[in-house]
Formats: structure tokens, C-alpha cells, sequence
């Protein structure tokens, strides 16, 4: 087992050059200097025995190439399932809303329609749930649902 302080050693003598070595994989010098960082951190808490420079520069880049690694896959991730969080047209009436239709509805509506749109066609609630979140009768969210019905089909026909 290797003190912290031969650690500590090993990384004031040859942090720069693995920096600039991560720096390079990376194209970015803060996540290059928190790899270096992360291995450094890692030896200590294991008290691996002393390293040399070839065992480190290979640590580095095989921890810097995850980083890389990693980062295109969790874009692909997103890119795949970027329908998925997005959320879906719903009808109204003969009318699809989708996301830019409820956008422009937003800067159209006063707050208390804005909050029965947003519960009916992004939170998906009934009547029901919308008039006992808000503390007002069915009766009166139907009313603002058809006038956000009318707003919206009078948004679509503007844009058609």
C-alpha cells in the first residue's frame, strides 16, 4: 500500500502532462482535469501501490475515451426517446392541440383558462380532477373548455 503523500507526488509531477493528454481526447480542459482528478482520487482511496507514467497516461486515456463514449450514447438515448418525453397532440373536438397550438394559446388566455388547458392537455386530467384541483364546479370547467376550444380552433384557422 502506497501513502497518500507518493500519491500526491505522482500528481504534482505528472498532472500537467496528463491533463493536456485528456485535454486532448476531451477537446475540453475542465472535464480533462476532472479525469485526471477522479483517477488521482481513486488511487488514494484504494492505496494502490505507487504507479508509473506509462500505467497513468493509459488510465487517463481509457477514462477520458468513457467520458467521450459515454456522452455519444446518452445523446443517442435522448435522441431516441425525444418523442417520447415530448408530450402527444390530443384532440379537441376535430381539432388536434399539439405543443406549438398550446404555446399560442398560452399568450392568448387569462390565467384561469391558462390552468384548465394546461391540466386538460398537458396533465391529461378529467373535468372531474380539474374542478376539485382548482375548487370550482364541473360546470364551470366546461365552460372555460369550450372557450379554449373556440380560442383554439380560431388559433388554426388563423394559421391555415
Amino acid at each position: 500500500m502506497a501513502p497518500a503523500s507518493e500519491h500526491e507526488a505522482a500528481y504534482q509531477r505528472f498532472g500537467p502532462a496528463l491533463v493536456r493528454k485528456a485535454e486532448r481526447i476531451l477537446r475540453n480542459r475542465e472535464d480533462a482535469v476532472d479525469v485526471v482528478q477522479a483517477l488521482f482520487t481513486e488511487l488514494i482511496a484504494r492505496g494502490a501501490a505507487p504507479v508509473d507514467l506509462p500505467y497513468l497516461y493509459r488510465a487517463v486515456s481509457n477514462r477520458a475515451l468513457n467520458v467521450v463514449r459515454d456522452a455519444r450514447g446518452r445523446a443517442r438515448l435522448l435522441e431516441r426517446q425525444q418523442a417520447t418525453l415530448a408530450p402527444a397532440p390530443r384532440a379537441s373536438g376535430a381539432l388536434v392541440v399539439g405543443l406549438d397550438l398550446l404555446a399560442r394559446l398560452c399568450d392568448r388566455l387569462d390565467a384561469d383558462h391558462r390552468d384548465v388547458l394546461v391540466a386538460r392537455y398537458v396533465d391529461e386530467l378529467t373535468q372531474d380532477e380539474i374542478a376539485a384541483l382548482y375548487g370550482v364546479s364541473r360546470k364551470t370547467v366546461g365552460k372555460r373548455l369550450a372557450r379554449v376550444d373556440a380560442a383554439a380552433a380560431a388559433l388554426a384557422a388563423e394559421g391555415a
